[in-house]
């Protein structure tokens, strides 16, 4: 794996010092963690502070599940919660007082945000790996990470991925407490209409409904976290291309 790392300029010496060590502390041990090692990458000064890298990973057909062998009938679970890009911003809008903090204030209170943000946070750093492992174990006909296009913008992906007829339908979102009320309010992230970016996103998995409940119980023993069903693989009859919605009556859970 290769780390891409920003200092940032803007700080002060001892503090960006004391930030940089820390982030790469941060990469490094989750590395170690995925059992993997950092072999090389580049340093620059921004701004701001950025991290991230670049995996490559060689595998056998058979540990790999290609994103297209889902089934109508399939359940469809999530392993991570949604709204860390709203979380993120309202955080930051705490800490700098400004007009988007005024416009929420009245619906959330600092507690609330910096809850949401300790979620947000610690779902970010952790990693997929049980998932990844138990799509194999619990045999998974596909799957797509949830990251940049929001939940739905991979659901559709995942769809239109397939060589047969067939929809996904999403029916519950288990989103981070008090998110989508402060997407309510500002309107900025179309976190309710499955386009808001999640950093670090969960697993979106689909599978017999049977194995569904085995992986559900298994990676929140492992995992120490929820999962949930949120969907299901339904047929497509409309002669249309395959396509994915979130239905009308959906449910939110607040994680």
């Amino acid at each position: 794996m290769l780390m891409i790392l920003a200092a940032s300029r803007d700080m002060k010496e001892r503090e960006r010092n004391i930030c940089t060590k820390e982030m790469i502390r941060g990469f490094n041990d989750l590395a170690q963690e995925a059992e993997t090692e950092i072999t090389g990458g580049q340093t620059v000064m921004n701004p701001w502070p950025i991290i991230g890298g670049v995996a490559t990973s060689v595998c056998t057909e058979e540990e790999f599940i290609r994103p297209e062998h889902l089934e109508v009938g399939d359940v469809i679970l999530l392993t991570k919660p949604l709204g860390t890009q709203v979380a993120v911003n309202a955080h930051q809008w705490l800490s700098l007082d400004n007009s988007y903090w005024k416009k929420i204030e009245d619906i959330i209170t600092p507690e609330e945000v910096k809850y949401a943000y300790e979620t947000a946070m610690y779902s970010m750093a952790r990693l997929n790996r049980n998932g990844a492992k138990l799509m194999l174990k619990y045999k998974a006909h596909g799957a797509t990470d949830v990251t940049g296009f929001g939940i739905l913008g991979h659901a559709t992906n995942l769809a239109e991925n397939q060589s047969s007829p067939m929809n996904i339908e999403l029916h519950t979102l288990p989103i981070i407490k008090k998110m989508a009320d402060v997407e309510k309010k500002v309107e900025l992230f179309q976190l309710m209409e499955g386009y808001s970016a999640e950093t670090s996103g969960g697993l979106l998995v689909c599978l017999s409904a049977e194995n569904a409940q085995k992986f559900i119980a298994e990676i929140e023993e492992l995992d120490q976290q929820p999962a949930w069903i949120i969907g299901r693989v339904v047929e497509n009859n409309t002669g249309n291309k395959n396509s994915a919605k979130i239905t009308e009556d959906v449910s939110v859970i607040d994680v």
